[in-house]
């Protein structure tokens, strides 16, 4: 394959340092402005991915700016947002855990800002397709102009639902990714929209949240439930001083897995219930209150 070639409308990561960096939408004629220069589009247009270019004027500013390819990690971090992230770790589980990939058809309930929803999107591709919901209108509108600065509007759907109290009329879905307050209310009715062995993921910031999701799984019959925490450290690398980072984000959230089945008795080796268990303590020395 040859270089991918900078064109007008396309998403770029544009780097100055470590601290500052942009995802910024290359147009024809149009400049990007920054307290280190002004980054003319035209001298973009036209270069590959991976190419370098300097802040004007040049006479005073001069900064080196590198131009990359975003890549889904870096839509999440620095798209334009207004709610809390699922960081790419967390999301990075999210795919392997629920086997999401090309072709797979997804709900999405609680997109917030569409971090996730880009993410999603850009590995359900050619032939999948995620259906994305929520009930903030801020926050479907800032969803929207994301994933159309991705460029992924022909496998992503950002609508207004409920999923709550509406019926969506989907089947045969694969997974289903929930990102909202009280994700336990919305599995009994959600259920019906999975395939069999098709995957729940429930994202909750709080271990509460967690221990309702985990019932309501277990008493709606799914299986392999697993909750799991991420905590990643990033190491600062110099030829005689390497040594972690001293700030890390130490939590995230906690992300819960289920898998749908079709669950029977089995009638050859059902066992019987097991007793209670209980300690008999009779004739056992205890030892007296005057004795502790």
């Amino acid at each position: 394959m040859g270089e991918d070639v900078i064109k007008k409308d396309d998403l770029i990561y544009l780097i100055l340092d470590s601290r500052r960096k942009w995802l910024v939408t290359v147009e024809e004629g149009g400049e990007f402005q920054t307290h280190k220069g002004i980054i003319k589009f035209d001298d973009i247009i036209g270069k590959p991915f991976g190419s370098v270019v300097f802040s004007q004027p040049h006479e005073t500013q001069g900064y080196k700016f590198h131009v990359l390819k975003p890549l889904p990690s870096d839509y999440v971090i620095y798209m334009s947002r207004k709610t809390q992230i699922i960081y790419p770790e967390d999301a990075g589980l999210i795919l392997i855990y629920s086997g999401i990939g090309p072709g797979s058809k997804v709900i999405e309930a609680g997109c917030g800002s569409g971090a996730l929803t880009c993410i999603l999107g850009n590995y359900v591709r050619p032939n999948g397709y995620i259906f994305s919901y929520d009930i903030r209108k801020k926050s479907l509108k800032k969803a929207l102009s994301n994933i159309l600065k991705a460029k992924l509007q022909d496998f992503v759907s950002i609508q207004y639902g409920d999923i709550l109290t509406e019926d969506f009329g989907h089947e045969n879905i694969d997974s289903i990714v929930l990102d909202m307050p009280q994700p336990w209310r919305a599995i009994e009715k959600i259920k019906k929209y999975l395939k069999l062995s098709g995957t729940l993921v429930s994202f909750s910031p709080t271990i509460e949240q967690v221990k309702k999701t985990s019932s309501a799984l277990q008493k709606n019959g799914f299986f392999e439930i697993n909750t799991y925490e991420l905590i990643k450290r990033k190491y600062q690398v110099k030829e005689n001083a390497t040594h972690p980072e001293v700030r890390m984000i130490g939590h995230t959230g906690y992300i819960t897995f289920g898998r749908k089945i079709n669950d029977v008795k089995n009638p050859y080796r059902e066992k019987k219930p097991r007793k209670e268990e209980f300690i008999n303590l009779t004739g056992m020395p205890l030892r007296s209150d005057e004795e502790s």
